[in-house]
């Protein structure tokens, strides 16, 4: 190719390196747009579930607590409530690192 074939070719490269850039832009926007709903629905799908898992917290809490557990146990289980008299306190006579060098000996 000499000059003068150059010299005609400059504006429709210039024109195909406008065109090539600006397709480009176009397409990053596109590709920003579409992550940004990706993370707004990745978001929403995220406070979904912590409101899910607060609701199932609390019916843990209400299921477990401790006068359903009593009903519970002093009506389908037949068992007795506990009296003063039944709880037995133990307390060590040694501490505890007399305990666990006598263990290891």
């Amino acid at each position: 190719m000499n000059s003068s074939e150059i010299r005609q070719l400059r504006p429709f490269l210039s024109l195909l390196f406008i065109i090539t850039t600006l397709l480009g832009l176009v397409f990053i926007k596109m590709e920003e747009r579409r992550l940004s709903y990706v993370v707004l629905k990745l978001t929403h799908e995220h406070k979904k579930t912590i409101e899910i898992q607060k609701e199932k917290e609390i019916s843990l809490a209400k299921l477990t607590r401790p006068q359903l557990l009593e009903n519970v146990a002093t009506q389908k289980l037949t068992l007795k409530r506990v009296t003063a008299s039944q709880i037995i306190h133990l307390t060590s006579t040694e501490p505890v690192a007399k305990n666990n060098t006598r263990k290891a000996n």
